[in-house]
C-alpha cells in the first residue's frame, strides 16, 4: 500500500490552480487550506497466492478538495483537478507504476469510481472529487 501511495503522490507532482499551489499529501492536518489532494490507502485484497507469487489488489483513494466563497466557483476547478489526476494515473497496457526497486510489479490499474460532492458551510463552499483506484500488484523476489 505504501509503495502505491508514494508512486501516486510522485506521479501527480506539483499542481496549481490559477498560480496557487495545490498540496498533495498522504495526511491532512488542520492547518491545510484547500486546494489540496489527499492520497490514502483504503484496502489490500489478496487475489492470488501460490508458491510462485503473491498478488494483491491495492485500493487507494484520492480526495481533491477546493473551497470558494459563495457562488464564486469551485466545481469546475475540482473537475479539472480530477481530470488532471486521471490523465497522470490512468493507464491500460503500459506505464504502470514502477515498483521494481521495492520488489513489486504493477500489472493492472483501474479507476473504480469518481464521485463528486459539495458542502456549504459558513466558511465557504467545499467541492470534492473522489477517485478510487485499484492497482494489481505482484511481489517479485
Amino acid at each position: 500500500m505504501q509503495y502505491i501511495r508514494k508512486a501516486i503522490i510522485s506521479a501527480i507532482g506539483s499542481q496549481s490552480i490559477s498560480g496557487q499551489p495545490v498540496q498533495v499529501t498522504n495526511r491532512v492536518s488542520r492547518s491545510f487550506d484547500p486546494p489540496y489532494i489527499w492520497v490514502y490507502s483504503v484496502a489490500t485484497n489478496e487475489i492470488d497466492n501460490n508458491q510462485q507469487s503473491f498478488t494483491t489488489e491495492v485500493i487507494t483513494r484520492l480526495e481533491i478538495v477546493t473551497k470558494y466563497q459563495g457562488d464564486s466557483g469551485g466545481d469546475l476547478v475540482a473537475n479539472q483537478l480530477v481530470n488532471t489526476c486521471l490523465s497522470l494515473l490512468r493507464t491500460r497496457t503500459s506505464g504502470y507504476f514502477d515498483l521494481s526497486s521495492d520488489n513489486f510489479k504493477v500489472y493492472g490499474c483501474n479507476v473504480e469510481s469518481v464521485n463528486y460532492s459539495q458542502e456549504d458551510t459558513d466558511g465557504g463552499t467545499y467541492f470534492k472529487g473522489v477517485i478510487e483506484l485499484s492497482n494489481r500488484v505482484e511481489q517479485t523476489n
